[in-house]
């Protein structure tokens, strides 16, 4: 692309108000972020159970240091997959039900290795309308027929499937949205796999940690992927399925064959998360419950979008108005982020509430007022 056109592209972004900028957070994650020398009540983080900044992990990623050093030096495939990561690996299929799982640098890589070493050309993708965009490109590395169904519209995928003659078929679906925080209908779609000799596989980035245990369950057909930065409160993410799928992965994902392990110690601060996961997940899970019911039970706004889970959308419709909101927020000491396209559809640009366990009352109140006032 020529540099007249860069810079056109860039004036083009501004005008329509869907220009990124990034931000710089000086301390760590918390309910209190300091942004650009200025601190706020912050609704904008992932880390859901408030574990990113916990003292147990720290300790664990220190103490990983003086045994394990730093960088993990070379693929998982070649020296570098150390004792922690073959001791997070049992532990995360342990902790999630199934045979075997094997770890990612980012759940971006992670769907991006399932689904172009598992489908192919002969295949077909069935992707909900809503998935996270690195699905989407998964089934485009894969080179398989692309389906895509109404958001979470069960009748509308029965019928792609009924009609599909390809030799392998993958129902593809976020389990907590990211943008909305609805919830895909997991039983029901396991129960159409099962029906149209498919498999399914489910990116919950949103809801390991977030969604009570048994939510999803194992099963032969079920391929599932889980970050491990955001409840988890560290970085990475891994996928979980039958011990043949994971050996498949291990033969053919490229993102996993051809990237550098991530560091020990990252590994050692999520063994500790799992622990406060099992021990302190309900208490955690419950506080969120009660911060969500909190903030719903106050505003009255069609705007507020339905969902039970930390992710609150407040829409707004337009870009331009989806940044005049958050910027209205931040004069108020409220850090909430303005989503627009190509993230979410044209017309539908909102400010993405995010909750922590961390939150406490009051902060969710003032939230709350600010939101009134918004109208």
């Amino acid at each position: 692309m020529k540099p007249e056109r860069l810079r056109a592209e860039l004036a083009t972004a501004d005008a329509q108000g869907l220009r990124r900028r990034r931000v710089t957070v000086a301390g760590p994650q918390g309910p209190r972020l300091t942004i650009d020398g200025h601190e706020y009540r912050a609704f904008c983080s992932n880390d859901y159970l408030a574990l990113a900044n916990h003292p147990a992990l720290r300790a664990a990623a220190h103490a990983a240091i003086e045994r394990h050093g730093l960088g993990a030096g070379a693929s998982h495939l070649v020296c570098g997959h150390s004792e922690l990561h073959a001791r997070l690996e049992d532990a995360l299929a342990e902790f999630s039900g199934f045979e075997r799982a094997l770890l990612f640098s980012s759940g971006y890589a992670a769907n991006l290795s399932v689904l172009s070493a598992l489908a192919g050309r002969d295949s077909e993708i069935f992707a909900d309308r809503l998935n996270h965009a690195s699905l989407y490109d998964g089934a485009l590395l894969a080179r398989a027929r692309l389906a895509r169904y109404r958001h979470r519209d069960l009748d509308h995928l029965e019928s792609l499937l009924a009609r599909s003659r390809a030799a392998d078929r993958f129902i593809v679906s976020d389990t907590v949205f990211s943008m909305d925080g609805d919830i895909a209908p997991l039983a029901a779609l396991l129960a159409l796999a099962e029906r149209h000799d498919a498999w399914l596989y489910l990116d919950d980035a949103h809801g390991f940690g977030v969604l009570p245990p048994g939510t999803v369950m194992p099963h032969p057909r079920l391929i599932y992927m889980a970050t491990l930065g955001k409840a988890a409160g560290v970085s990475g993410a891994f996928v979980a399925a039958t011990a043949d799928v994971i050996d498949v992965l291990v033969q053919r994902a490229r993102p996993y064959i051809y990237t550098t392990a991530a560091p020990p110690l990252l590994a050692a601060a999520v063994l500790a998360s799992l622990d406060l996961m099992r021990t302190e997940g309900d208490a955690r899970r419950a506080r969120l419950a009660a911060l969500v019911a909190r903030l719903r039970g106050g505003i009255a706004s069609p705007r507020l979008l339905a969902s039970t889970t930390p992710i609150q959308p407040f829409l707004l419709g337009s870009a331009q108005a989806a940044l005049a909101a958050a910027a209205r927020l931040r004069s108020a000491g409220l850090w909430v982020p303005a989503i627009r396209p190509p993230t979410v559809p044209e017309g539908r640009a909102r400010l993405r509430i995010s909750l922590s366990a961390a939150h406490t009352d009051a902060d969710v109140d003032a939230l709350r007022a600010a939101l009134d006032d918004l109208g």
